[in-house]
């Protein structure tokens, strides 16, 4: 018998497994305090914000299982991080049927570009120090209020702090884990861990119909849609390139914004590829050989279906987690995400300008004619850039 045919050694399958499951720990463990933040800066009630992360560990699960298994390659998906946090950053008070509204046009712009490979190459030349610079306006605010937990709970903030530096250097992957396992640790022996009143033991789903609206769409949908491609779909095929295989991109973004579109209405605010979880999946660890590690993909999809069936009380400890806790251990998750963007921002020497102008923009939270900082930020950085290009310089 070749040694194609024989099955796979039990260290293989653990190696397999244990991939997968630390991705999925991360990528959920590592943000879902983001998710329920993004949730409740739309207006969301419990009950909506439980069906948001249900919603959003389906498409992430299902599709994922489904892709990877048909291409024969680990695709990795995820939800929308910075989406979240630009939704967690709104001050408009749009509603939640209005941002789900949002969520769909997003979703809907990201199936165009799948469909149509013009605007996949168009958006791949969106400067990157514009894109980052955005997405750093937009992380800022986050990790500034985990400094200010300190005043009100130094305990807290300080010892999160400290597990995350720790942790940094033994063993990265693991660090937002540790700050969650320490975060309600610490809040186990104050009493303060409870499940809002009525949560169930498995998630479940509840609709809403979409409300739309073009400050949504301008203020939402679009940076939603820019953020998504940039931060995360585009790294995304990088990750899976970088890994050997030769992944279909507009297939992979169509699917990814079909999911989306179609679980909207439940409160997925965007699902993607991922980029730092599908490292984990993608590389030799994972499975020794290449032809072969597509089954990190379907188990990693499968642990998305569990996590989604306990959905309920997953996203019930954060919803009633205490403001100060969630702001650190926000804060700290979105670190790394910061120190990306501000590398990527300041990359191109001759786009600097343009990307501060960006940052500060976003950073401000100014909102103009009921129209969030993220497109103002968008549109003073790309003003930047046509000056540069179309004014003669005489300095």
């Amino acid at each position: 018998m070749s040694s194609s045919r024989l099955p796979p050694s039990p260290s293989i399958v653990a190696a397999s497994f244990s991939a997968a499951a630390v991705a999925t720990v991360v990528g959920f463990g590592g943000t879902v305090a983001l998710v329920v933040q993004a949730g409740q800066a739309m207006g969301a009630a419990p009950a909506q914000i439980i069906s948001m992360v249900t919603a959003l560990c389906l498409g992430i699960g299902l599709p994922g299982a489904v892709l990877s298994w048909r291409l024969k390659m680990p695709v990795v998906l995820a939800w929308s991080t910075p989406g979240a946090a630009l939704l967690a950053a709104s001050t408009l008070g749009l509603g939640w049927s209005t941002a789900v509204g949002a969520f769909v046009i997003a979703g809907l712009m990201m199936v165009l570009t799948g469909l149509i490979p013009a605007l996949g190459r168009l958006a791949e030349r969106i400067p990157a120090a514009v894109a980052s610079a955005m997405l750093a306006g937009v992380l800022l605010p986050f990790c500034l209020k985990l400094f200010l937990v300190f005043p009100t709970d130094l305990t807290l903030a300080a010892g999160l702090l400290l597990v995350f530096l720790v942790m940094r250097r033994l063993a990265p992957a693991w660090s937002l884990p540790a700050v969650l396992v320490a975060a309600f640790a610490v809040l186990a022996l104050r009493g303060q861990v409870a499940l809002p009143e009525g949560t169930g033991l498995f998630g479940a789903l509840s609709p809403v119909m979409p409300a739309f609206d073009w400050k949504a769409a301008v203020s939402l949908a679009l940076p939603l849609y820019l953020v998504t491609l940039a931060s995360q779909n585009l790294p995304g095929l990088v990750v899976l390139r970088a890994a050997g295989y030769a992944p279909p991109a507009g297939k992979l973004i169509f699917w990814g914004g079909l999911t989306s579109t179609l679980l909207a209405p439940f409160g997925a605010h965007g699902v993607n590829l991922a980029a730092i979880t599908a490292a984990i999946c993608t590389g030799p660890d994972a499975h020794p050989d290449a032809t072969k590690r597509w089954t990190v993909g379907v188990i990693y999809g499968l642990f998305y279906l569990v996590v989604a069936l306990f959905a309920a009380p997953l996203a019930g400890l954060f919803i009633a987690m205490p403001t100060g806790a969630l702001a650190a251990i926000t804060g700290l998750a979105l670190i790394a995400p910061l120190t990306g963007s501000l590398g990527a921002m300041m990359g191109e020497v001759k786009d600097r300008e343009a990307a501060v102008l960006t940052f500060a923009a976003t950073a401000s939270g100014v909102a103009l004619f009921g129209v969030g900082s993220a497109f103002w930020g968008l549109a003073v950085g790309f003003l930047a850039l046509a000056a540069r290009r179309w004014i003669p310089s005489r300095g």
